[in-house]
């Protein structure tokens, strides 16, 4: 597969030399869930660098958002179209992605009447420990 993509090719390139290295990696997005189990480890792979919102279809109800992306960016989106999303994310301080949301899984106190946050990801594309990007659901790329 052919990667264009040279924020996502940098990522690819560092997860492979950190795998042929043995080293670890601390993928990280804005940081603000760090305090949320293990304390982080490893040479920092920020996912930032992955941001923006590549589609948005209001009246479909779908957006798709790389993981670099800002909640307040997402939100604020959304808010301009009168949408919010219904799972109300905690966002830990100004710097929470979208990455961050999906990773941690956390939902807000309406997860028990609408739904966590994984209950409304319709595909992900994801970039494994080999650097290999593997797509699941969703559009296509």
């Amino acid at each position: 597969m052919s990667i264009k993509d040279p924020a996502l090719q940098m990522l690819i390139d560092r997860v492979q030399s950190a795998q042929s290295a043995g080293a670890q990696l601390c993928i990280q997005g804005g940081g603000t869930k760090a305090f949320y189990g293990e304390a982080p480890a490893g040479e920092l792979l920020d996912t930032r660098v992955l941001e923006g919102i590549s589609s948005y279809e209001p009246t479909e109800l779908v957006v798709t958002a790389r993981c670099g992306t800002s909640l307040a960016e997402l939100e604020a989106t959304l808010a301009e179209q009168g949408q919010c999303l219904p799972f109300e994310p905690p966002h830990f301080g100004p710097g929470a992605t979208v990455g961050g949301m999906v990773a941690a899984g956390l939902s807000g106190p309406s997860r028990a009447a609408v739904g966590a946050v994984r209950d409304y990801v319709l595909g992900a594309t994801l970039l494994n420990g080999r650097g290999e990007v593997l797509s699941f659901g969703g559009r296509s790329r």
